[in-house]
């Protein structure tokens, strides 16, 4: 049984509004084995697609190469947005060492409603990921029910928007004030989920008026309204 644990410390930078929500890299970053084109950073896959995103949308020129001026690059991106990266899944053990969500098994989820206590000013929540089974939503979910909290719906149109209100379990005088945390279900930055939005129909028909139109299009279109 393979222990997969998160090899990265949650990116909080001062003043941060946004925390994208996730999962876990691939077993690889964990045994430190990465290849020539990942970087050593959080969503830093070479098979992943958030970084290639974000590149397009605010025109980074971002380098994908396991340095550490690609990792700063990133870093420096999300501290200037005030953004930070806190995935949902401390650990968890798979029989088989590969990515998926479903593999996993055993897991310890980090305690995000603490860190949303901590940082004060967040205040929207992007998860790489929708409610499928252990997906960042989804655990997500699960958390809140620890705390009798749980997401209302906003908008049920992918990417599905829901809210809450976060408050301190046990609170004393300086307690921070309950506040409304929105988040926002963004369809997943992986291959795997480019078969999932072939079958929208908004995809569909931008596709028919564009036949260039691909699924990383698709993704520029939805993530660059909420990053």
């Amino acid at each position: 049984m393979f222990l997969h644990t998160h090899p990265y410390e949650p990116f909080f930078p001062e003043g941060a509004t946004k925390l994208i929500v996730g999962t876990l890299p691939p077993p690889r970053f964990t045994t430190r084995e990465l290849n020539e084109r990942d970087v050593d950073f959080c969503y830093g896959s070479s098979n992943g697609l958030l970084w290639p995103v974000l590149d397009r949308i605010f025109k980074l020129n971002l380098v994908f190469e396991t340095t550490e001026v690609a990792a700063k690059q990133r870093k420096d991106f999300l501290t200037s947005r005030g953004i930070g990266v806190c995935d949902i899944v401390h650990s968890c053990n798979r029989q088989k060492i590969d990515a998926s969500d479903l593999g996993m098994q055993n897991i310890k989820l980090r305690n995000l409603i603490g860190y949303l206590l901590e940082y004060p000013k967040i205040d929207t929540l992007i998860f790489t990921g929708g409610n499928s089974k252990n997906g960042p939503e989804y655990f997500f979910r699960k958390h809140l029910k620890e705390y009798d909290m749980k997401l209302e719906i906003v908008s049920n149109e992918i990417p599905r928007i829901h809210q809450f209100i976060l408050y301190h379990p046990k609170p004393v005088e300086g307690s921070p004030k309950p506040r409304i945390i929105n988040t926002v279900s963004l369809t997943a930055p992986s291959g795997a989920a480019n078969r999932a939005i072939g079958s929208l129909q908004t995809y569909k028909e931008l596709k028919k008026q564009n036949p260039k139109f691909n699924t990383t299009d698709f993704r520029v279109m939805q993530y660059q309204k909420f990053f």
